[in-house]
């Protein structure tokens, strides 16, 4: 058997390739967007990509099964009850795919969406035990995926948290201790809201220290696993839409364009954004005013889907060589509008110098100084399950992925200061408000960790 984890840390997302090695037959599990390394290890271990398996509708993510059955030909599953604009093989529980000994096995999970399957591995079809289970969105390691987003269209938080308890309570911890967990994310997924770094762990483990696997009612089940869930990025309800479209392919080894400075003028003059994708210190060093900052040393394409709408024209200001990377992370959450990149970012810069305007950050004892002021309006972007630490005294509440929905609650005539937990999510922050004509914006360096140790300092 061959079996490979793919893992994007900028999504926290996990595909999966399974092929059996005498037959050469293979399918892909959730795969990403850019199915370029899929093609070229099945090609390199002697494998034919057969069938493709989305586990569900992602919500965080556009799913490659257009692109992959275009280079492979080969057919794209789901669960039973899902339905979709393009051929899709149902998939029903218990069903067995034979790719030779090697064999997998649905299992439908809903719960997260309704038509959320697990896939059972076998190394080979006789075996009692399976080598693993990839468990979509079901079950996380440490956590379950949430019920309460709105990706599945007249169906509740509360009917999607009754069909998971019975699909994770039942149905997966139903399986031997020894079958290995193979999850659709990991840590800082907006999919839950306690994933593991870890990457693979078993249904043994999950029994004995995952929160959700405990014995419990129905009810105690329900309310644990929708309490403090962080916000969900404006996008999500956009990819779970695209995901079930016949959307446009994207091609394999796509390429964004490099603009002239008479290019990148008239796509500004027709609506376009300019994506900043520098360290933050760069960008606050000196920025393009109008700009929003989104650093692709994080994770980037998530944090542009909560403050960008995914219709909007986007000039990508990159460090140099980063450009690709930055448009493929885009494109991986179905953002295709790239008009293309500024080729020389420090060039451009001095040549546009009249439109360079620098950003505030402050330390900790600034802040301190600045709140002096009962002007300043503060503003907490962390997700709510993060307030439990504790919070800067007169703070409001608007976790980033609520910050372009709520901007009518801020006074852009008056002073308004951000935070976070480390500081890279206000700084984003700070310039979405800039790019929206706030004039008096700071965000403050090192975020509440910062302001905590001063705090103690003090005292």
């Amino acid at each position: 058997m061959y079996f490979a984890q793919y893992y994007l840390d900028c999504l926290s997302q996990a595909s999966y390739l399974v092929g059996d090695e005498t037959t050469g037959q293979a399918v892909v599990v959730d795969p990403r967007r850019d199915v370029e390394e899929y093609v070229a290890d099945a090609a390199a271990h002697g494998l034919r990509i057969v069938g493709i398996i989305n586990t569900h509708f992602h919500a965080d993510f556009v799913s490659g099964h257009l692109e992959l059955a275009k280079a492979t030909g080969a057919w794209i599953g789901y669960g039973a009850a899902g339905r979709a604009a393009f051929a899709v093989r149902p998939l029903h529980d218990g069903e067995r795919i034979s790719l030779g000994e090697v064999t997998v096995e649905i299992m439908e999970t809903p719960g997260h969406t309704p038509e959320s399957i697990s896939v059972l591995v076998y190394e080979h079809a006789d075996d009692e035990t399976a080598y693993g289970v990839l468990t979509g969105d079901a079950l996380f390691i440490g956590d379950v995926g949430r019920p309460d987003l709105l990706a599945s269209v007249g169906v509740t938080a509360d009917e999607l948290g009754r069909a998971l308890y019975h699909s994770v309570q039942t149905k997966l911890m139903g399986l031997p201790d020894a079958v290995r967990v193979f999850p659709a994310h990991g840590a800082g997924s907006a999919c839950g809201k306690n994933l593991s770094t870890e990457r693979q762990s078993t249904i043994g483990a999950q029994r004995a220290e995952n929160y959700a696997c405990q014995p419990m009612s129905e009810a105690e089940f329900v309310e644990v696993v929708t309490e403090g869930q962080p916000s969900a990025p404006a996008y999500f309800s956009y990819n779970a839409s695209l995901n079930k479209q016949d959307r446009p392919v994207r091609e394999l080894d796509a390429a964004a364009t490099a603009l002239s400075d008479e290019q990148v003028a008239a796509a500004l003059a027709d609506g376009a954004l300019v994506l900043d994708a520098r360290p933050a210190a760069e960008y606050s060093a000196g920025h393009l005013r109008g700009s929003v900052s989104v650093p692709a040393d994080g994770r980037m394409a998530e944090t542009v889907g909560m403050v960008v709408a995914p219709d909007r024209r986007v000039v990508l200001l990159a460090a140099n060589g980063d450009e690709q990377q930055a448009a493929t992370r885009l494109a991986r959450i179905g953002f295709d509008q790239v008009v293309g990149y500024v080729p020389d970012p420090e060039g451009y810069l001095v040549r546009n110098a009249d439109r360079v305007e620098r950003a505030s950050r402050l330390t900790a004892a600034a802040a301190e100084s600045a709140l002096r002021d009962n002007d300043v309006q503060l503003v907490d972007l962390r997700n709510a399950g993060e307030l439990s630490i504790g919070a800067v005294p007169g703070a409001v509440h608007i976790p980033l992925p609520e910050l372009t929905a709520r901007l009518g609650e801020l006074d852009p005539a008056r002073p308004v200061l951000l935070y976070c937990a480390g500081g890279w999510r206000s700084a984003v922050g700070a310039s979405v408000l800039r790019a929206h004509g706030f004039t008096d914006v700071s965000d403050l360096l090192g975020g509440y960790g910062a302001w905590s140790l001063a705090q103690a300092r003090a005292s």
